[in-house]
């Protein structure tokens, strides 16, 4: 009985550290389109968002949580990506 348990176990550690690490994988291909993506942008002149300027207005004002809360809201972004993206903003400005 205590070789399945530890059988199990083992395999349940394999499994988790396999998916660890496609997941690990996957965040960086991702961050990698992001930076190309950001070039493209940058070559073709493509506008940015429109919410962008009402972000740097809340931003003006000092209500940053209420810029992370609407970038969330409107970009669908989480909310580590909704605070980098106004921290983004915010040194730019």
């Amino acid at each position: 009985m205590g070789y399945v348990t530890a059988g199990l176990v083992l395999i349940i550690l394999i499994i988790i550290t396999t998916v660890n690490s496609k997941i690990s994988m996957l965040e960086a291909q991702i961050k990698s389109m992001r930076y190309t993506l950001d070039q493209v942008a940058d070559q073709v002149d493509v506008p940015e968002h429109p919410i962008n300027d009402k972000l740097r207005h809340l931003l003006k004002e000092g209500e940053e949580i209420k810029a992370v809360k609407e970038a969330r809201q409107v970009l669908g972004l989480s909310l580590l990506e909704a605070k980098q993206h106004v921290d983004a903003l915010k040194s730019c400005s």
